[in-house]
């Protein structure tokens, strides 16, 4: 408690010199009147006794909130649980990371580069296959050889058979993507990974490389080697729809390439070129990559 001393002084004058004599003191502890020299007869007793019950207010609320500090219940275990709103947002922010990671859209070097390592290595193992069949075919063995059944030449007529072929195959495409939600869906995922980071004459390269070696493949190769009939057109095209899945590319993309692998079995068969289907495929690769760079563009600036 509080410890007030009052010293009163009066002074006492002796010719010039003035000297300082100390008074009785009068000392006040937790509010108590010790001594007090003639002051308690000028000021009123209500003034000391209101005085008192000041500090002993002061002191009964310290001992309440003292009494409050200690009754209070630590904090139980359930206190530091996340509650639903944490837990929420946590779950949201890592579903916004995992969402993040999966549509990273590889860079224009990197697309490039593994368009011409994939198609390298299909041409070359088409080019494989081919010689392979032509010189077992020489040694007598009863394997067809697809460099007779499937040349490289091409013929005047064959241009009409390739923009025929450009036609239906870009018809269809558009009316499947107006039509059917998931190969929408499908389409968009593979376009918006490989065509989004290129410029607009890198689509020539994406599109001839893999439309050349695919086609070097799987109608210049695999297609004569299984017997160069309906049977192998659509063994071979259930073949070429099945390694079109991943990537965000569903099983309707599968039908669909697998649609896209007969028609141009098709047109090898009653060509007998393989420059007829790797034209076709070439070109309406162009076409689907142009098409969807000008609407996602326009849909963006919509």
């Amino acid at each position: 408690m509080t410890l007030l001393t009052i010293n009163c002084w009066r002074s006492r004058t002796k010719h010039v010199s003035t000297t300082l004599l100390p008074c009785r003191s009068s000392t006040f502890n937790g509010g108590e009147l010790l001594h007090l020299y003639g002051v308690q007869k000028v000021l009123p007793a209500k003034l000391f006794n209101g005085f008192r019950l000041n500090t002993r207010a002061f002191a009964s609320r310290n001992s309440v909130r003292k009494s409050r500090r200690d009754v209070q219940p630590p904090k139980s275990e359930a206190d530091n649980t996340p509650t639903n709103v944490q837990v929420d947002s946590m779950v949201s922010s890592s579903e916004n990371s995992a969402a993040q990671s999966s549509s990273v859209i590889p860079s224009r070097s990197t697309v490039l580069q593994a368009c011409a390592v994939t198609s390298g290595l299909i041409a070359a193992l088409g080019i494989i296959i081919r010689q392979v069949s032509h010189v077992a075919s020489l040694e007598g063995l009863p394997i067809l050889d697809c460099s007779t059944e499937v040349s490289f030449g091409f013929e005047i007529w064959h241009l009409g058979l390739v923009t025929g072929l450009v036609v239906l195959v870009s018809s269809c495409r558009y009316l499947l993507l107006k039509t059917w939600p998931d190969f929408a869906e499908s389409s968009e995922a593979a376009n918006q990974q490989v065509l989004s980071s290129l410029l607009l004459l890198d689509y020539i390269i994406v599109a001839f490389l893999p439309g050349i070696s695919e086609e070097l493949l799987f109608r210049g190769a695999l297609l004569p080697l299984l017997g160069f009939d309906w049977k192998s057109v659509l063994l071979v095209a259930a073949v070429f729809g099945i390694l079109h899945l991943g990537n965000g590319r569903k099983y309707s993309f599968a039908v669909w390439a697998s649609f896209v692998g007969i028609v141009y079995g098709y047109a090898t068969i009653v060509s007998s070129s393989a420059i007829v289907p790797m034209a076709s495929h070439a070109v309406n690769n162009l076409i689907g990559g142009i098409l969807w760079r000008y609407t996602s563009n326009t849909s963006e600036k919509s």
